[in-house]
């Protein structure tokens, strides 16, 4: 007898992205189909110190079970460094520690989607929430964006049509259009949230990131100038692009209410996320180290970031159209179809592998309507010399 599996599962499939590596393994390939950091640039040395520090001072508490709302010492932490980003008024109380942001977003699924729930997103829009979002039976609906982010006119436009159960965004350097949403438009979204009563859902895990200039305050850091809109706010943050995705430590800052009842999820799914991580990322945190890591990754990446812009505009000229990233990990990309150069990044990216080097469809990335011309191009994890090499690749599989 076949097992009969839950009907959940009717409405989501496996990664297209987790796919794609299985065809990475050819030598010699250069890859810009990966959404992580560069592991290069991790501080190993703080990070080990950290460690040793956690297992020294409270070995009794870094490896016991811990608070299903997190390792106290972290959550003190990370609400300072919330308040060091402009959010007034965030204490530990007011978090919990997840298992990483992706967990943040599980357990909003759980708390807030009910079968046929209508859930506003951005088009295009983190993969993992799709998916994460339809397991629970939302009816995903997206609202385009542009160059400075998703436009409010037609999220209101939407949120006044289908009264959504939540909306979602990346606001700032999005997975994968690599968009910052202005200062003015991150204020209407505010004021939108309260005029409907409808939770808006800030993912972050990528605002620390920038480039050249520091972003616009996030959502949260903002609610305190739109009086009220904090209550129909939540903020996922995450550890792993800026300190280490192997530690998996991400936090959900929530109203009271639905905090409580994401704890209670968490106990269900968890019970705590690993106390010797939180430990350790509370000592690294304590040591004061993070800001000149990222002073240096930020260097780095922006290198990176205006190497392959530079070779995208001299390499494939216009048969592909992009907004050069202010920060983040990602180039979001379109083909133009110029002088009859291709229009279907599927099969481009199939010729691309054929030239030796790879990057990610942009269909995956649209709950509806995908744009069959749009791709993802990472230069996190690949040097100058190598972005070079396989931006001229690309050009071979024009």
């Amino acid at each position: 007898m076949p097992l009969s599996f839950a009907n959940r599962l009717n409405n989501v499939e496996t990664s297209a992205i987790r796919e794609l590596f299985k065809l990475l393994g050819k030598p010699g390939i250069i890859s810009f189909a990966g959404g992580f950091p560069d592991s290069a640039l991790f501080d190993v040395e703080g990070i080990q110190a950290a460690v040793n520090a956690a297992l020294r001072e409270e070995p009794g508490a870094a490896l016991q079970y811990g608070a299903t709302e997190g390792y106290t010492p972290l959550r003190e932490q990370l609400a300072a460094f919330m308040e060091s980003k402009g959010c007034a008024g965030i204490t530990s109380e007011q978090l919990i520690v997840t298992t990483g942001s992706q967990q943040a977003l599980d357990l909003l699924g759980k708390t807030m989607i009910s079968p046929g729930d209508k859930v506003l997103v951005e088009g295009p829009t983190f993969l993992a929430t799709i998916q994460c979002f339809r397991l629970y039976g939302a009816e995903l609906i997206s609202v385009p964006i542009d160059a400075h982010g998703v436009q409010t006119q037609a999220l209101e436009a939407l949120m006044a049509e289908h009264k959504p159960k939540l909306v979602y965004l990346i606001p700032t350097f999005g997975n994968p259009s690599g968009t910052l949403l202005s200062l003015e438009r991150r204020k209407r979204v505010l004021e939108l949230a309260l005029q409907y009563q409808t939770l808006v859902v800030e993912d972050d895990p990528y605002g620390d990131l920038y480039f050249a200039t520091a972003p616009p305050p996030s959502l949260l850091a903002l609610s305190t100038q739109v009086p009220g809109s904090r209550d129909w706010l939540a903020h996922c943050g995450s550890l792993s692009k800026v300190l280490s995705p192997g530690l998996r430590l991400g936090w959900l800052i929530a109203p009271p209410e639905l905090l409580a009842k994401a704890t209670m999820c968490k106990q269900f799914s968890d019970a705590h996320t690993s106390t010797l991580a939180q430990a350790s990322a509370a000592r690294y945190l304590q040591a004061g180290r993070l800001p000149a890591t990222l002073e240096r990754v930020r260097g780095i990446y922006a290198k990176r970031a205006q190497a392959m812009g530079d070779a995208l505009l001299s390499e494939l000229g216009d048969a592909i159209d992009f907004v050069q990233p202010q920060g983040g990990l990602f180039v979001w990309a379109r083909l133009t179809g110029a002088q009859g150069r291709p229009t279907d990044a599927t099969a481009f990216a199939q010729r691309a592998i054929a030239q030796g080097v790879a990057f990610v469809p942009g269909m995956p990335f649209y709950a509806a309507n995908p744009d069959r011309a749009t791709l993802r191009l990472s230069f996190a994890t690949t040097d100058t010399a190598g972005i070079l090499e396989g931006v001229a690749r690309l050009r071979q599989a024009l």
